[in-house]
């Protein structure tokens, strides 16, 4: 399937909002280098859209805002793991580092994709979810695990081949590491969630 060929309830990405705690606030069209003007306009037209969410702060190493765009769309649009799934392994990320506009992004997209509801608020209180697919289950167990010991057990590893192939645990290990670097821009930059929009995570007990 072409990106063309996508929904667009699929390539969500909203705007940022306003916020005094923001370090790294869009940048006027006319205040960027002829560097960062050429990946905005790139990104629009390959996307359909504006920059936003984590590309306006990655904008301030245009290199690795492309190296990210490139990465992002195979990841979002082109692996073949489900979409459902791999919206799965986003939020499971997003929840790990507590990424307040990750998160609202991608519960979105999840529910478009087909994941339950019940599942996404399992996650988002820190809790397995009580009902999961076999797909889904293995996908769960090998991102939550992947994430706190830094790597899989054999088990875990094996459903996941049987499921998706070899390639599909890289895919996997690539969703889970790309996820976390925006999540570690956004954290950083301190990103603002939408005007008027709540955050919706609460953050664990310390």
């Amino acid at each position: 399937m072409s990106h063309k060929d996508i929904p667009p309830e699929m390539k969500i990405m909203p705007q940022v909002g306003t916020s005094p705690d923001d370090r790294m606030p869009p940048i006027p069209p006319e205040r960027m280098t002829e560097a960062q003007r050429a990946v905005a306009e790139e990104f629009k037209e390959k996307r359909g859209f504006e920059i936003s969410g984590p590309f306006l702060t990655l904008i301030r190493s245009p290199e690795i805002f492309k190296a990210a765009d490139h990465l992002g769309r195979y990841l979002r649009f082109d692996s073949p793991i489900p979409s459902k799934l791999k919206e799965l392994a986003i939020l499971i990320t997003a929840r790990r580092w507590t990424q307040q506009y990750e998160w609202y992004t991608h519960r979105q997209v999840a529910m478009h994709a087909g994941l339950a509801a019940e599942i996404a608020d399992a996650i988002a209180e820190g809790r397995r979810p009580e009902t999961l697919a076999e797909d889904e289950a293995a996908v769960y167990d090998f991102c939550t695990e992947l994430h706190r010991n830094g790597t899989v057990c054999d088990r875990t590893y094996s459903r996941v081949v049987e499921l998706f192939g070899e390639q599909g645990v890289i895919d996997l290990c690539a969703i889970c590491g790309h996820y976390t670097t925006l999540a570690m821009v956004l954290n950083v930059a301190r990103t603002p969630l939408p005007d008027g929009v709540e955050p919706p995570l609460k953050p664990f007990p310390g």
